[in-house]
C-alpha cells in the first residue's frame, strides 16, 4: 500500500507539474525536502540518545515493576481463559509494559513471543482465538503514558514554543482509541461471520515455528523483597519535590497581573518546566532504585543512534514525494476541494494525509508530520493537530502483519475492523482534545 502511494505521489506531481508549469517547484521541492529529511535526523538524534537512555534508566530504577504490577490483575480479568502462569501471560504483561512506557522496540519481541504462546492454546490453528484478537486490538492502540519524544523533538526542530503542548492530548486520544478498539472486539467477536474455523479442507495448520530470536519472558518478581530506600536518598527526593512545589508557588504568585492560572500553566509550565521534571523525575526513580544513572543512560542511548540510522531512508523517501507533489501544485488542489467537508467538522484537510498514513507507516507518517510542522507552524492548529495524530495510534497494518505471520495466523477474523475502529477513535479524539486544548 505505501508503496502505491509513494509512486501515486511521484508520477502525480510529475504530471500536474506539467500541466501547471511548476517542473521548477517540484524539483526544488525534491531536492530541498532530501536534505531537509537527513537535517531532521541529525537533530533527533540527540533525543532519542538521551529519552531512551532516560526511559531505560527508570525503568530499571522500578518503573516497569510499577507497571507490570498494575496490569497483572487487569490482565487477568481480560484474559480469563489464559493460566496465569502460562507463558503467554508473562509475554503479554511485557508488551503492554513496554508499549505504556513508550518502549516500542523492546515491546515487539515481546508481542511476537505473546502470539507464539497464544497460538499453542488454540483449537483452531491458523484463526486468530479470542484472546489473539482483544491482544492485537488493543495493542496498535495502547495508551502511552510518558510524552511522545519523537514528536517533541520534531516540534523542537520546528521552532515550537510548547513542544510539550500535545503530551495530555495525545494521551486522551491514545484512551479513546484503546477503549473504542476493545469494545469493538468484544462486540464483533460473537456474530457467526467471525466465528473461529479450520481450513477448507478441515485439516488442522502445521503448528507455527517459534522463532529463534524470542525473548526469555521473565516477569519482574514483585513479591521479591526489595531493599529499602536509604535515609539519604528519601532525603534528596523530598527535598526535590518541596524545592519544585515551593518554586512553582513563587512563580504563579510572581506573575503578571491579570494573568489566568491556566493560561500560565498552558504558557510556561508546558513550554519550560515539563522537560526538566521529566528528566529530573527519570534520575530520581533511577536513584531510589539504585541504578548506577549515567552507565545505563549511555548504555541504552546507544539504541538511539541504531533508530535514527534506521529511519533516514524513509523520511528522505516520503519528504521527497511530499515536497514534488506540494512543489507541482497539486496537494493544493486537493486540499482546496476538501476544505469545504473537513472544515465543517472541525479538521483542516492539511492534517489528512497524516490521519491516511498513520495506520500504515511509522516513518512514513513522521515525515508527513515533520513536513506540516515545517510548511504550516509547529504550534498552529494544524502543526498541533499532526503532532498529536502522530502519537493516537500505532501503525496498525505493521503490527497485524508481524504477528500474525509470526503465529501463521490466516483468518484474521474481526481484528482488523477492531483495530480500524480504534485508529478512527484514535483520530476523532486527537481532533476533539486539540479543539479542547488549543481552540
Amino acid at each position: 500500500m505505501l508503496n502505491a502511494i509513494w509512486v501515486a505521489l511521484v508520477l502525480g506531481a510529475v504530471v500536474v507539474g506539467a500541466f501547471t508549469g511548476r517542473m521548477e517547484e517540484v524539483s526544488n521541492g525534491a531536492l530541498q525536502n532530501a536534505k531537509s529529511a537527513v537535517q531532521l535526523v541529525i537533530t533527533l538524534v540527540g533525543g532519542m540518545v538521551l529519552f531512551l537512555g532516560l526511559v531505560r534508566v527508570a525503568a530499571d530504577g522500578g518503573l516497569l515493576r510499577w507497571v507490570v504490577r498494575g496490569l497483572r490483575p487487569i490482565l487477568r480479568r481480560l484474559f480469563p481463559e489464559i493460566p496465569e502462569d502460562h507463558p503467554a501471560m508473562g509475554a503479554m504483561i511485557m508488551n503492554f509494559a513496554a508499549n505504556i512506557l513508550g518502549l516500542g522496540n523492546a515491546a515487539t519481541p515481546f508481542g511476537i513471543k505473546a502470539m507464539v504462546e497464544l497460538n499453542r492454546l488454540n483449537t483452531t490453528p491458523g484463526s486468530a482465538t479470542n484472546a489473539m484478537a482483544l491482544f492485537l486490538a488493543i495493542n496498535p492502540s495502547s495508551i502511552v503514558l510518558l510524552p511522545p519524544t519523537g514528536t517533541v523533538m520534531a516540534r523542537v526542530e520546528a521552532n515550537s514554543a510548547i513542544p510539550f503542548a500535545i503530551w495530555i492530548p495525545t494521551l486522551i486520544a491514545t484512551a479513546c482509541s484503546t477503549l473504542v478498539a476493545f469494545t469493538t472486539c468484544r462486540l464483533l467477536q460473537g456474530l457467526p461471520v467471525f466465528k473461529a474455523r479450520l481450513r477448507d479442507d478441515g485439516e488442522p495448520e502445521t503448528p507455527a515455528e517459534e522463532p529463534d530470536d524470542l525473548p526469555e519472558v521473565e516477569l519482574p518478581d514483585l513479591d521479591a523483597p526489595r531493599e529499602p530506600v536509604g535515609p539519604g536518598r528519601m532525603a534528596l527526593l523530598l527535598a526535590m519535590a518541596a524545592a519544585v512545589v515551593a518554586g512553582l508557588v513563587v512563580q504563579v504568585a510572581g506573575r503578571e497581573p491579570g494573568t489566568a492560572i491556566w493560561p500560565f500553566f498552558r504558557d510556561q509550565f508546558f513550554s519550560h518546566w515539563t522537560l526538566p521534571l521529566l528528566i529530573a523525575g527519570f534520575v530520581l526513580v533511577g536513584v531510589m532504585g539504585r541504578v548506577r544513572v549515567y552507565d545505563v543512560l549511555v548504555d541504552a542511548g546507544r539504541e538511539g543512534l541504531d533508530v535514527a540510522v534506521r529511519i533516514v531512508p524513509f523520511l528522505v523517501a516520503i519528504l521527497v514525494a511530499i515536497g514534488m507533489f506540494r512543489g507541482s501544485g497539486a496537494l493544493d488542489l486537493i486540499i482546496g476541494a476538501l476544505q469545504p467537508l473537513t472544515s465543517a467538522i472541525g479538521v483542516p484537510a492539511e492534517a489528512l494525509p497524516m490521519a491516511l498514513l498513520r495506520p500504515l507507516s511509522g516513518s512514513g507518517s513522521f515525515g508527513v508530520m515533520a513536513e506540516i510542522l515545517q510548511t504550516h507552524g509547529a504550534d498552529s492548529f494544524t502543526g498541533l493537530l499532526a503532532s498529536t495524530l502522530m502519537g493516537s495510534t500505532e501503525t496498525t497494518f505493521y503490527v497485524l502483519a508481524v504477528y500474525l505471520g509470526a503465529a501463521r495466523i490466516g483468518d484474521a477474523r474481526h481484528i482488523l475492523p477492531a483495530c480500524l475502529a480504534g485508529d478512527f477513535a484514535g483520530f476523532a479524539g486527537a481532533v476533539v482534545a486539540c479543539h479542547l486544548f488549543f481552540g
